[in-house]
């Protein structure tokens, strides 16, 4: 019953081989899944993972309809897009930057950290912006699933869109994997609230350094 849909399709293993070796390298994707899931637990992980598979697929269903044809052949598109992006992991570097510890009342003397945990809904959205927003997504889904399309196929669409469902399932088990890794660490070791401030610091310089990448990133 898979005739259809996938006569068009070659190398499959390949693909989900490169896939897999794909979604391990450390990305913005990963890191907001590892501090979501450090500083909250597995779920609000599971939630940003949720919301970054989201993002991806608008990114294959985008590219399947040729819509995202228009970031690799337009500069201008390209650059509102990647500067909209850049912003936005920008301004979640600045509110994991700007986490302060609180004081116990009366006392006058620090208090150990307590960091508001974010609703899991806010943090399904910046899963998805953080993916939707990135034109190097789209660029990528252009540039490589192609490779595992057969230039004679007869329903290019849907293989593309089979092969981006593979890729995108795949991801998500390795962010949930990565959620569930995270937050079990977590529960272990028993962060010190000093040392959760710290996490988010540390990953709010490393999302500015990733803001800024992305704002200089040129289009291929």
């Amino acid at each position: 019953m898979f005739g259809i849909p996938l006569s068009g399709i070659h190398d499959l293993g390949l693909f989900v081989a490169s896939g897999l070796l794909l979604n391990i390298m450390p990305g913005p994707d990963s890191l907001l899944v590892m501090t979501r899931s450090a500083t909250q637990g597995w779920r609000a992980g599971s939630a940003a993972a949720l919301g970054i598979g989201t993002g991806t697929f608008v990114h294959i269903v985008a590219a399947a309809l040729g819509l995202s044809a228009l970031l690799a052949t337009s500069a201008a598109a390209f650059t509102v897009v990647k500067l909209l992006g850049a912003a936005y992991i920008l301004y979640l570097a600045v509110g994991m930057l700007l986490i302060k510890r609180g004081n116990e009342r009366g006392a006058g003397v620090a208090a150990p950290l307590a960091i508001a945990p974010l609703p899991l809904r806010r943090i399904y959205a910046q899963g998805i912006l953080t993916n939707v927003l990135n034109p190097k997504v789209a660029l990528f889904f252009l540039a490589f699933v192609p490779q595992f399309i057969d230039a004679h196929a007869p329903h290019k669409a849907l293989a593309f869109l089979i092969l981006g469902a593979i890729f995108n399932i795949n991801g998500m088990l390795w962010c949930h994997a990565l959620a569930l890794f995270t937050a079990q660490a977590r529960a272990r070791i028993k962060l010190h609230p000093a040392v959760t401030q710290w996490l988010n610091r540390a990953t709010g310089g490393l999302f500015v350094w990733l803001g800024v990448k992305l704002a200089l990133a040129q289009q291929h």
